[in-house]
């Protein structure tokens, strides 16, 4: 079953890129005391998430953090290198931090993954945004199909979050 709003986070362990190489972050680190926008992608550099969900939070972190977002996190199920490099690549550094779930456990965990193996791509994350305050999930927004970024847009958040 798919988390919800009024959900608590389960314990996971994400990995992130730091200046001495590669980290564990776990839910408690990354959400406890803190309300954060998490934004899930099946994968760094695919189209849909390259060109039509990321660039959005990047444009609009500002807007979103000055609407009472501490941070805004990007996980996919890419590995912590892929999620490094994508990051500089598109200019998320110091607005968005990325966090890899590369086995896809957290996507799992909160019942939100599928099987994209019929495409050689494995397990994924099913893309969504959610707006997790001290470890639970207040809101979430999950597509309905991977090609899409619509309910689950920078711009969409925004306006839930009564902002732009």
């Amino acid at each position: 079953m798919a988390i919800k709003a009024g959900d608590t986070l389960p314990q996971a362990t994400f990995r992130v890129m730091t200046p001495d190489g590669p980290a564990a972050k776990t839910t408690e680190d990354l959400f406890k005391g803190r309300k954060v926008v998490l934004v899930a992608v099946p994968g760094a550099f695919t189209p849909t998430c390259d060109r039509n969900h990321l660039p959005g939070y990047i444009q609009h972190a500002d807007d979103i953090k000055a609407a009472g977002i501490d941070a805004i996190l990007v996980t996919s199920t890419n590995d912590v290198f892929v999620q490094k490099a994508w990051s500089a690549a598109s200019g998320a550094d110091g607005k968005v931090e990325m966090l890899s779930d590369g086995n896809g456990d957290f996507a799992r965990a909160i019942g939100l993954s599928f099987d994209g193996s019929g495409f050689g791509l494995g397990i994924r994350s099913q893309r969504y945004a959610m707006v997790v305050d001290d470890g639970v999930v207040r809101s979430i927004a999950v597509e309905d199909a991977p090609g899409k970024a619509d309910v689950s847009s920078a711009e969409s958040l925004l306006k839930s979050l009564g902002g732009e």
